[in-house]
């Protein structure tokens, strides 16, 4: 059993998946900010890989993208950051980003070295589902590396159950159509969540997209079993001295 399935299991509700960016605020922050989260009761990192052109991230996200690949931060130098990291961090680690930079590097060797570390899982949201079915499942299965697809309130509900069929470890379901980091009527977003509960998906849900503090965190967590939080928690340590208090202090006005 991999760390997703044992901490799904442990855990079926209020799982907190925090995104940050590799290589932000500074080159050297990764594990410090992995390692902060960790500590503060972060129950998954969702670790953004930096890319120039990011399709489903909001203003901040991207900034912080833009800022890390500024500081140096490539992919050859965050294998090379994470090397040793399972001395320290023992949960879930995401790498979240985008085909372009995964296939420059080389899509099995990427997969190769992220299964070394070991990484759990990979979100890449361009990689359509085609060809993940026809090129790169196999591989990203032979490296026991889990898959996370991203669905959305617009998506039907055949290709939901679809995408559930093909991933692993959880189903993303995006807010809304929109980037991150974009306010939310959560009316809205909680039938939605509602009809996705509705539908016994295989895969646990976590929300995404437009949560920022307790009240959004518990509106998402009431029909899903945990949420994302990315453009927030970068915000809160962006400008910070002290990444370790700045975490504290965040995901305890969170939890």
């Amino acid at each position: 059993m991999n760390r997703l399935q044992e901490l799904f299991q442990q855990k079926q509700n209020n799982v907190l998946n925090v995104y940050c960016t590799a290589g932000f605020p500074q080159f050297e922050s990764t594990l410090t900010v992995m390692k902060a989260l960790q500590d503060n009761g972060a129950d998954v990192i969702e670790l953004g890989m930096p890319y120039s052109d990011p399709l489903a991230d909001g203003p901040v996200i991207q900034a912080s993208g833009s800022k890390a690949l500024q500081n140096g931060m490539t992919l050859e130098k965050l294998f090379a950051q994470l090397q040793d990291c399972r001395k320290e961090i023992y949960v879930p680690i995401i790498l979240m980003g985008y085909m372009n930079p995964v296939l420059q590097y080389g899509f099995e060797r990427f997969c190769q070295h992220a299964a070394a570390i070991p990484i759990d899982g990979l979100i890449l949201p361009d990689l359509p589902e085609h060809e993940f079915e026809t090129e790169y499942r196999d591989i990203i299965h032979r490296y026991g590396l889990d898959f996370i697809f991203l669905i959305t309130p617009e998506t039907s509900e055949e290709r939901i159950k679809k995408l559930d069929a093909l991933s692993s470890g959880f189903v993303y379901a995006v807010s809304s159509s929109s980037t991150t980091g974009k306010k939310k009527d959560f009316n809205e977003v909680e039938k939605y969540l509602q009809r996705l509960k509705n539908m016994d998906l295989k895969n646990p849900v976590i929300v995404g997209f437009g949560i920022n503090n307790k009240q959004s965190f518990q509106s998402a967590c009431k029909y899903a079993n945990g949420a994302v939080i990315g453009t927030a928690y970068i915000k809160a340590i962006e400008d910070s001295n002290n990444v370790q208090q700045s975490t504290k202090a965040f995901l305890e006005a969170i939890k």
